[in-house]
């Protein structure tokens, strides 16, 4: 990989999501090198994808070069690579450009779409975990809209004109209202000689209530939201299948859509080459203790949604949101470098600094550790929040200055289809043929 040696220990950082990101801001011109490895040359900010993929935001403002976050930090490298295989014994990590040696390693690969192991659903279903997925999803809905201009098929249409969103959880729901705010004042412009009133908007969840991580009186609010905006909610009903027409579930309701997003869960994105043991199988989550240190391995650390530190409070690990992995990011730089020094490492304690949602103009829950509220104030500390957080100041202009002029002119302009996206068709074979 061309890393030029170091009389200073190497750290290598896999990953360059809300964890990477966050630990190598804090060991920036420390008595280490630093190498990070991503496969994707941007930090991209999740929590707003939904808007790319309805067209409320365009991709570059919410990714971010990861070589401007480092360009400034002495002995720290950056390389575009896709982790391949980890040599734990041998301290070797092996990528589609090579292999690199390290002293300390740090998987914060982040996490990736569950399709807990239903391969039809994962083969015709849409996933939005990445902004290529997003504008996949943008164009995928628009040229829906097209195609149902030119079909004399009202079955077909009604198809066309059906989404389905599988997940109640925040991005299930924020997608959701992001698509009814279409429905209610976009899409009858553009598309005059369409009913668009006939659009449906599905959101399955497999649970009691939607946004089960947040206080129940946040459900309820969000589900009320949904229903004044013409989402149909519907709850404790499970997809069993989808096989690009129809969606299945295991009771009486089934959906003919041509669009089913896929938002029900997410796994880690594991590396291989761990020993078994250092991982849970079913969710691909690396077992860490709590200083984030890989179980079996003295020079392995696992953070953000990739590491599962179990607790009292927490017996399934922390949440797998932005918060958690920051948190663990800033830290584990602080104990690498006590490490170094023969220090005491500090635990890892999680400060649960509140979640919230959105759901719409003037339409969003907060729940925070001593307050909880919905409606027009949590939308504008929703916004807030979210604007401060963002990587570099022309981002925030940018995506500050597209939602003043969105909430002005109740439009959405990123409505493109850029890179046209075709599913793919399935195909039958006899047993002659095959």
């Amino acid at each position: 990989m061309n890393i030029p040696r170091s009389s200073f220990p190497r750290i290598v950082i896999i990953g360059g999501g809300f964890a990477g990101i966050s630990l190598a801001k804090k060991l920036r011109n420390k008595k280490v090198q630093v190498v990070l490895l991503d496969k994707h040359n941007y930090h991209n900010f999740q929590p707003l994808m939904y808007q790319v993929a309805t067209g409320g935001l365009e991709p570059d403002s919410i990714a971010y070069p990861i070589r401007k976050i480092v360009q400034e930090y002495k002995d720290f490298y950056f390389r575009l690579a896709e982790v391949r295989e980890i040599d734990a014994e041998n301290n070797t990590v092996y990528a589609d450009i090579g292999e690199l040696k390290y002293d300390y390693l740090v998987i914060a690969t982040g996490s990736k779409t569950n399709y807990f192991g239903n391969k039809e659903i994962e083969r015709n279903s849409m996933a939005m975990k990445t902004i290529p997925q997003s504008l996949n999803i943008r164009s995928l809905i628009l040229e829906n809209f097209e195609q149902a201009l030119l079909t004399n098929d009202i079955d077909e249409r009604h198809s066309l004109m059906n989404f389905v969103l599988v997940g109640g959880g925040p991005t299930g729901v924020e997608l959701a209202g992001a698509l009814a705010e279409m429905k209610k004042a976009i899409l009858p412009k553009d598309y005059p000689d369409l009913d668009v009133r006939k659009m449906e908007i599905n959101l399955i969840q497999s649970g009691d209530r939607i946004l089960n991580t947040m206080s129940e009186n946040a459900s309820e609010k969000a589900e009320k939201f949904l229903l004044d905006l013409g989402v149909s909610v519907w709850k404790n009903v499970r997809v069993t299948g989808y096989d690009g027409k129809t969606v299945t579930t295991n009771s009486d309701l089934s959906f003919d859509s041509a669009t089913v997003i896929w938002t029900a869960g997410v796994q880690g994105a594991l590396p291989h080459g761990l020993k078994a043991d250092s991982f849970i199988k079913n969710v691909d989550r690396i077992k860490v203790n709590q200083f984030n240190q890989v179980e079996g391995y003295d020079n392995l650390f696992a953070i953000g949604d990739i590491a599962v530190m179990t607790s009292e409070e927490f017996p399934q690990g922390h949440p797998m949101m932005a918060q958690p992995a920051m948190q663990q990011g800033r830290l584990l730089a602080e104990n690498v470098i006590r490490l170094l020094d023969k220090k005491e490492l500090k635990p890892f304690v999680y400060k649960d600094k509140g979640s919230m949602a959105t759901i719409g103009r003037n339409k969003a829950v907060v729940d925070l550790p001593k307050f909880k509220f919905s409606g027009v104030f949590a939308w504008f500390v929703w916004m807030f929040v979210h604007l401060f957080s963002l990587i570099g100041f022309k981002n925030k202009a940018v995506v500050f200055l597209n939602w003043v002029y969105n909430y002005i002119r109740f439009d959405r302009e990123a409505r493109l289809i850029m890179r046209p996206y075709k599913k793919r068709k399935l195909v039958s074979f006899t047993s002659d043929e095959l």
